[in-house]
């Protein structure tokens, strides 16, 4: 186990794929601590501008002599073992660590931390407890696995004993963190390209919460039966939220005003404070609920909480407006499974507009494949529908599964669609098509924020 406390500060620490969101704030980290770091990505962004600008050596390729006279190298799940860098240090007999190992050790340094996990959620709840920290004055350390305008960008390095972090199941990376607090937000198969079955990702979640087990607390949606079954006999010292008096915190009197919630929040039979939320949907009710949990165990009053809260107007790439097209909202949103889509749809479908367009770009074969009947029932929300060719990310087509293919069912469902490959194509047809009050959302995990940016700036 690596323990950065013992490490000379002028140690040198290498990221290879140092260009993705978690890579880059544990990056930042480091260098906040003083360490020289450099790493490499396959391009050139913003997140690896700033962190230039920060002091980082960044490589554009990866190369063996980008990672020379490294002490520790850390690499993402991204990167196999064929890879240039990874093989040089094996060479050179160069610590290696994965991300999430990284992650574990620059948690276990602080007193108080606060790992968010859960198949939805995650990115928002983490954000909310942010905002309620910052409000507090815990001065926290937060790692987001999105950009929040609070702390420009997707990284805080505070000097509180506070660490908030997301703690991510895939690969079963969570189980290398050391949370005081973990938070669990749902349960649903997902990830199946790793997990063989839910009955597996529930088993994760245990393992994961037991990581608290003496020490800590978890927090936990009391009326999601997968997290029940992953807490059955834990010993752990729970605390759940949901939408009924029958849990530890609950929202009562939840009134929406243009799509907004405003609710009472209840703790044991107790109004402890009022929320009037800047974001939209059920959902986000339920993230408010979860970041007012996870204070208490911190010691933090829920109406300090809570005005953190209502300060949160959402992270970058959720329910994101982006501007508008000849009198038609342009909005983006992250959702890739169905549960976050059908959420999303019905948030947006709060909203008084004309049509609410959606232009779906599926997430991976296996998962567009494993949850297919769930892709299919969850754009009811939605007048017309655009389905684009599926984002691979790290996988390869598996001949069988296609996009077009998820388009005709969705239509046979009853939900106008179209399937259009090319991403200039779907500008065209928007173009050519929005109407003044409709609201369009590109909505996906990859690339297809692209499209309502190009519309954004046609319009500018």
């Amino acid at each position: 186990m690596i323990n950065f406390s013992d490490m000379p500060s002028n140690s040198h620490i290498h990221f290879i794929g140092i260009g993705g969101i978690s890579m880059s704030g544990l990056a930042h980290i480091l260098l906040k601590k003083g360490f020289n770091v450099s790493g490499s990505d396959r391009s050139k962004s913003h997140i690896t501008d700033k962190l230039e600008k920060l002091g980082a050596k960044i490589y554009i390729g990866h190369d063996e002599e980008n990672i020379k006279n490294a002490d520790l190298a850390v690499y993402t799940a991204a990167v196999h073992d064929d890879n240039a860098e990874i093989k040089a240090a094996k060479k050179q007999k160069i610590p290696l660590i994965s991300r999430a190992e990284c992650l574990g050790a620059i948690m276990k340094e602080y007193k108080h931390a606060i790992g968010i996990s859960g198949t939805h959620g995650k990115t928002t709840t983490t954000s909310m407890l942010a905002h309620a920290l910052i409000f507090a004055g815990k001065d926290p350390t937060v790692s987001v696995g999105g950009e929040l305008d609070i702390i420009d960008g997707n990284i805080r390095v505070g000097n509180g004993d506070f660490f908030i972090t997301e703690a991510c199941e895939y690969t079963n990376s969570f189980l290398k963190l050391y949370p005081s607090v973990a938070l669990i937000t749902n349960i649903e198969a997902d990830h199946l390209d790793f997990f063989k079955d839910v009955g597996e990702i529930i088993e994760s979640f245990r393992k994961f919460a037991l990581l608290t087990l003496g020490k800590g607390y978890v927090v936990a949606l009391g009326s999601d039966p997968n997290v029940k079954k992953a807490l059955e006999n834990t010993g752990c010292n729970i605390i759940t939220y949901g939408l009924e008096d029958k849990y530890d915190y609950y929202a009562h009197n939840i009134v929406y005003t243009s799509g907004f919630p405003q609710f009472d929040v209840f703790c044991n039979g107790k109004k402890i404070c009022h929320i009037n939320l800047n974001v939209p949907g059920t959902h986000n009710v339920l993230n408010a609920l979860a970041a007012v949990a996870a204070c208490s165990c911190l010691d933090i009053d829920a109406e300090t909480a809570a005005e953190g809260i209502e300060s949160f107007r959402g992270t970058h790439r959720r329910f994101e407006h982006k501007g508008s097209f000849n009198g038609a909202a342009v909005f983006d949103d992250y959702a890739h499974h169905p549960t976050e889509i059908k959420a999303t749809l019905s948030a947006a479908a709060s909203f008084e507009h004309n049509r609410l367009w959606c232009i779906f770009q599926p997430h991976t074969y296996t998962r567009t494949k494993t949850l297919w009947g769930d892709f299919v029932k969850s754009f009811d929300f939605v007048d017309e529908l655009i389905i684009t060719d599926i984002y691979a990310a790290r996988e390869l087509p598996d001949g069988v599964t296609k996009a077009e293919n998820l388009a005709a069912e969705i239509a046979k469902h009853g939900v106008k669609t179209r399937f259009v490959k090319n991403f200039s194509e779907i500008c065209t047809l928007l173009r050519r098509e929005l109407k003044k009050d409709d609201m369009v959302i590109t909505m996906g995990a990859g690339d297809v924020v692209k499209i309502g940016e190009e519309l954004v700036n046609t319009s500018a």
